[in-house]
């Protein structure tokens, strides 16, 4: 199910998994996880709960890299861009997220999930200027 092309199930087993682990997440610390909110507070030195996040941020950098050395279908996944291009893109995605109140998975995963007005917007929000971003960069910067 896991080996070989890319397909459905695929992304079935990633959003259930995501789901699954927001709910556990949540249920254990009593906090929404966004990954912005998490991370952030790892930079803040009066957090007291700082060993969840840095768990929680291993595993993030660890289940990806299981996927990459493990998951044929994720070996064909590579920046499309110079490394510039990305701090640049990252940059922006970061500022967006402290305007915004949070990034794209703790809107769309945890606040959708709770039925967060402002997260339903902020998602399609983000959806509209990544559709956008994606026409302009593949269809007039071509």
């Amino acid at each position: 199910m896991f080996d070989g092309p890319y397909t459905f199930y695929h992304a079935l087993a990633g959003g259930v998994i995501i789901g699954l682990s927001s709910f556990i997440a949540s249920l254990v610390t009593g906090k929404i996880p966004g990954i912005s909110g998490v991370c952030s507070r790892l930079l803040v030195p009066a957090t007291k709960d700082k060993s969840w996040r840095l768990i929680f941020l291993i595993g993030l950098i660890a289940g990806a890299s299981l996927a990459f050395n493990t998951i044929t279908a994720a070996s064909v996944y590579r920046p499309s861009a110079s490394l510039i291009v990305m701090a640049i893109a990252g940059l922006f995605v970061g500022i967006g997220t402290r305007v915004g109140g949070g990034c794209t998975s703790g809107h769309g995963v945890c606040g959708m999930g709770l039925g967060a007005k402002d997260s339903i917007i902020a998602t399609m929000t983000f959806m509209a200027v990544a559709v956008i971003t994606v026409f302009i960069t593949h269809h007039l910067i071509a």
